[in-house]
């Protein structure tokens, strides 16, 4: 194990970014083209009045473990290993002897550079719990990349092979396992959390090893997004609810706007226009990067349409409130400046993300993670774009050379018939949503059993209550989140009951 210090895990300007993992898409060919389905992730900003940083920066350690590549082959290849990167915040921790909690981040599809800041949830109740703090990188993503640099682990096939959902949760049990011996923490529950696609990871950790962590807060996480088990334009009808319920005639405007961008792009200099029109920072060579845009910007304001700003009523009473006589697409270019602010220019390519960031998220979605979203003609504000598979794996194997495993996720971890299942064998999970957010109509939003439960507020969006808390939080988001933490204080307490009952005594 390598310490490294706290100040190279990223600055202060990079934290107030907190997760760069909003929202982007995947093209036919994953390259480049018009075909594209919106990306997990946490907020990209927080929201206003919470803290970039808590006061105790410097509690945070930041590591590197000596990690496993395959957990699950004895090769000779298997036994190599790489360097994974996790943070630690001891400052709360009530020591082995108090069997105090150990909370675990369980890193996304991102780099870790800001998860110790926007996961506020953790830092917030640390005291409450007198917990210690963990947070693990995902391999492949930010330094904890494997064979000696990013370049060689994204080589090919091959060497990507090794990055799987299965492989990063063998290596958060392995890195897990190694803490409680070095803290001599044996008897220290532990709880993972994490949000989106680290909220998937939570609850599948849950499942794969309850023998190391004994409950998982799992928020915003669609784990039913996949095979039939939610409709294909779930994702997209949720959007549109979102923009109806704001404005009727704002949600008529944007749907009217499509067929408006075709008018004009089979006009002679069409496309030069609507690239004036939208300001565009390149010139348009297709229609469709001028609607990917739109969608992306559409669709990012539902997903993280969360107080106070609410980007979605922001958008829509910009559309409504042009000037009469505004044409459909002056008022829709109105929406756009006041969900991106005021530019000289609007790049249609660029989705404020990482870009190593977005290479390791479409390798992922083209091997396990395949989420079958799209939409009909008539089913949503948006223009058709339907889900087909085969043309889906084509685009994959065109790219890597190798097809995607479409029903693999329901083969590992389950989520067919998912009550009944679950029911059975699972325990101490909490599936936390809000329904403003489209991907929570792939998430659970019913009690499975007395302690896998469901807790959602009809207002909330995208990993909301897994940010920092703020002085300015509407009472339901308070609500959800104390709910939250009293259900895993009733975990810790049977566990330490338990613990007690089986604890051998001292004979005097």
């Amino acid at each position: 194990m390598e310490m490294v210090p706290a100040s190279s895990l990223c600055s202060t300007k990079l934290l107030c970014c907190c997760f760069l993992l909003l929202l982007t898409f995947l093209g036919e060919s994953i390259s480049a083209k018009h075909r594209r389905y919106p990306r997990l992730g946490l907020p990209k900003v927080g929201r206003k009045g919470h803290p970039v940083l808590d006061d105790h920066q410097n509690d945070f350690e930041l590591f590197n473990y000596t990690q496993t590549l395959d957990h699950f082959n004895y090769k000779p290849e298997s036994f190599s290993t790489f360097q994974q990167r996790y943070v630690i915040n001891s400052r709360y921790w009530g020591g082995p002897n108090t069997s105090s909690p150990i909370f675990v981040y369980t890193g996304d599809e991102a780099g870790l550079d800001g998860d110790v800041s926007a996961a506020g949830f953790m830092t917030d109740n640390a005291p409450r719990f007198k917990a210690l703090l963990v947070y693990i990188e995902h391999r492949y993503y930010g330094t904890s990349v494997p064979f000696g640099s990013r370049k060689e682990a994204y080589r090919n096939a091959s060497t990507l092979g090794y990055f799987t959902s299965e492989q990063a949760l063998a290596d958060y049990a392995e890195l897990i396992t190694y803490l409680k011996n070095k803290f001599q923490a044996d008897n220290s529950p532990v709880i993972v959390l994490g949000g989106s696609y680290g909220g998937m990871l939570a609850a599948w950790f849950r499942l794969k090893y309850p023998h190391i962590a004994i409950g998982a807060l799992a928020i915003s996480a669609p784990i039913l997004y996949f095979d039939d088990l939610t409709p294909s334009n779930g994702y997209y009808s949720v959007v549109t609810k979102d923009f109806r319920e704001a404005s009727e005639s704002c949600y008529e405007t944007v749907k009217e706007s499509w067929s408006e961008i075709d008018k004009i792009a089979s006009q002679s200099n069409g496309l030069a226009v609507l690239a004036q029109k939208f300001k565009s920072c390149s010139p348009l060579n297709q229609t469709s990067e001028l609607k990917d845009f739109l969608d992306s910007t559409y669709c990012v304001a539902a997903q993280y349409d969360a107080p106070p700003e609410y980007p979605v009523n922001v958008m829509c009473k910009a559309i409504d409130g042009a000037p009469d006589g505004s044409g459909v697409l002056d008022r829709v270019f109105a929406g756009v400046v006041a969900a991106s602010g005021e530019e000289e220019c609007y790049d249609m390519s660029y989705g404020g993300f990482d870009d190593e960031a977005l290479d390791g998220w479409y390798w992922q979605i083209c091997s396990e993670m395949v989420f079958p979203i799209g939409r009909g003609s008539n089913d949503t504000m948006f223009p058709a774009a339907p889900f087909v598979l085969n043309e889906y794996m084509e685009s994959c194997h065109e790219e890597y050379g190798v097809y995607p495993r479409p029903h693999w996720v329901t083969t590992e971890f389950g989520g067919h018939d998912i009550k009944t299942v679950l029911e059975k064998f699972a325990s101490n999970i909490i599936f936390s949503n809000g329904l403003r957010d489209p991907y929570s109509i792939g998430g659970v939003l019913e009690n499975i059993s007395d302690s896998v439960v469901a807790v959602y507020t009809t207002e909330g969006s995208h990993c909301l209550d897994i940010l920092p808390a703020s002085d300015d939080d509407p009472d339901w988001l308070v609500k959800q989140r104390d709910t939250e933490v009293k259900i895993i204080e009733g975990w810790i307490a049977e566990y330490n009951a338990n613990l007690k009952k089986t604890k051998p005594q001292i004979q005097m």
